[in-house]
């Protein structure tokens, strides 16, 4: 394997994992209570709590792709 191919996989994970976050963001905030409502049928949680989780798990998931995607493709790319 290449460094170029290894480069190009991690573009393409990076750009999959921010459209998947954008596409949790997007949900979230243009159908709030129908996810709260779904969410709430499984566990007993308050909005605020809800919404909390929700913040806490995309923080962690965008660290994720910096620490996972990005930052490698950074360093192939400096040491290329």
């Amino acid at each position: 394997m290449t460094i170029t191919l290894i480069c190009d996989v991690l573009v393409w994970c990076a750009l999959i994992n921010i459209m998947l976050l954008l596409f949790w963001v997007l949900w979230l905030a243009l159908a709030h209570d129908l996810v709260y409502r779904v969410h709430c049928r499984w566990l007993k949680l308050s909005v605020e709590r809800f919404d909390a989780v929700h913040y806490a798990g995309m923080l962690f998931f965008k660290v994720c792709i910096f620490v996972f995607n990005i930052v490698p493709y950074i360093a192939l790319r400096i040491a290329a």
